[in-house]
């Protein structure tokens, strides 16, 4: 496109939306009900590649809470069937049952194996005002194979979320020195402690778990349940603060009832014996000593070697493709500047966080979104209904219906309805809030209650 072009031109491009998870489906999905063309890129090799990463989790939201309206309208032509509203899902049936029927009705719409590189204006580096504003965006991206290519959009929705940049162990928000050299015995995930080979890389051995969210608790609860079984097994659970009244959540007063088992479960596995407590542990350095790694805090504390290493301390934004862009982002959290003062994990959990769209998530580069969890950056308050609701209302700025981008069609109740990711390792909230706690931890979370149905805590 060369400079003469019309803003009917860039009209007639589709929108890119940057993900095929939960939201970037409903975004294509509300794209198509208005009657734009999509086109969503997904890195992974199948849509909701990051949902199967943790397809063992069940969620704490039901099924009515994580099915979006506009995808439920296009699925309902092919015979698809709601699963029950009141029953909870794992991160696999979301993904079997409704993320990958969604993506097969979208069809060519949908690109797999696509990882975007880079974002920018046709033409226009990020220093540049010359009718930037008319131009399209231009999208780099690479395929499975290694080609490269550029798309051009008239919008870029990204919704990509955070999954692929955990938080590190280091107190002060990096990797800990050594932390690197001892990959191969630190995990950024909760095992699923199902998986034979899994298992027995914790079984018979001393774990540190570093985190105070859902996630961790989810690992405690797991390790605790190992360890009745396995001789040997133990856990050390590292917390950046103390411990107080409200860290292990509401428990039985939880409006929430899995997510308040998932913290009683925790604390069973320190008050049993399964796991040891250590407070204000801040990590500095993780040092060999042979086959077994010594976390060393930065007051000079170290504690007794351990086996394996599970680190929990949430998830983060990638924006290194967004460079290119004029983003406005809240220095704290990462997140849009109209949107941080509504999420803010010091004021705000779930429930509290105000529903809100385009205006909230607008950035100086007009036609720009981020959305679902990338939305929100640090904080660890996302749920799957307000991702949903987000979409909708940029989808109608995008298509030019103002009064349908800024009217409020979705009502939270005070409690929240944490939905959203399941079990894996998705720690994202774990330790962003700054007493290192989380109400929804976009991580999920799983555990195994008497007999046993898991349960699990997230966002999406």
């Amino acid at each position: 496109m060369d400079a003469t072009a019309t803003a009917t031109d860039t009209e007639q491009l589709p929108v890119v939306v940057i993900g095929a998870g939960p939201t970037g489906l409903a975004a294509a999905a509300h794209l198509v009900d208005r009657g734009l063309e999509p086109l969503v890129l997904e890195a992974g090799a199948q849509a909701g590649a990051a949902v199967r990463g943790w397809s063992h989790v069940r969620l704490f939201s039901t099924w009515g809470e994580v099915v979006d309206q506009a995808a439920e309208k296009l699925l309902a032509p092919t015979g698809w069937v709601k699963p029950d509203a009141a029953t909870y899902p794992t991160g696999g049936d979301w993904a079997e049952r409704y993320l990958q029927p969604l993506a097969d009705v979208l069809g060519g719409k949908v690109r797999l194996g696509a990882r975007v590189t880079g974002v920018s204006r046709s033409g226009r580096d990020r220093i540049v005002d010359a009718d930037r504003g008319t131009r399209p965006f231009t999208v780099h991206v690479t395929s499975a194979d290694g080609r490269e290519e550029r798309i051009l959009a008239r919008a870029v929705v990204d919704a990509s979320g955070t999954w692929s940049v955990p938080g590190p162990a280091g107190g002060d928000g990096l990797p800990a020195l050594g932390e690197r050299a001892a990959s191969d015995r630190i995990s950024y995930r909760v095992p699923d402690l199902q998986d034979p080979a899994v298992r027995a890389r914790y079984a018979g051995r001393r774990t540190a778990v570093i985190g105070s969210g859902a996630s961790a608790f989810t690992a405690l609860a797991a390790l605790a349940d190992l360890a009745r079984e396995e001789e040997g097994t133990t856990a050390v659970w590292i917390l950046r603060r103390g411990i107080s009244g409200s860290t292990f959540g509401g428990g039985t007063a939880d409006q929430l009832p899995a997510r308040g088992a998932l913290g009683l479960a925790a604390k069973a596995a320190v008050d049993e014996g399964h796991a040891d407590a250590v407070t204000g542990f801040r990590t500095d350095a993780i040092e060999r000593d042979g086959d077994r790694l010594v976390l060393v805090a930065e007051d000079g504390r170290r504690l007794d070697p351990v086996d394996e290493l599970i680190v929990l301390t949430g998830f983060r934004p990638d924006l290194t493709f967004l460079d290119e862009l004029r983003l406005g982002l809240d220095e704290r959290l990462q997140a849009p500047v109209g949107l941080a003062p509504l999420i803010d994990p010091n004021q705000h959990s779930c429930g509290t966080v105000y529903p809100h769209g385009a205006k909230e998530l607008a950035h100086p580069e007009e036609g720009v979104y981020l959305v679902g969890m990338k939305s929100y950056g640090r904080a660890p308050t996302f749920l799957a209904l307000t991702g949903y609701e987000q979409v909708r209302s940029v989808v109608a700025a995008v298509a030019g219906d103002q009064e349908a981008a800024e009217r409020v069609e979705l009502v939270l109740p005070e409690t929240g309805v944490c939905g959203g990711a399941g079990l894996f390792d998705q720690s994202a909230a774990d330790d962003q809030q700054p007493d290192g706690g989380g109400c929804c931890a976009p991580a999920p979370a799983l555990i195994q209650l008497g007999a046993g149905a898991p349960t699990t805590s997230g966002g999406c």
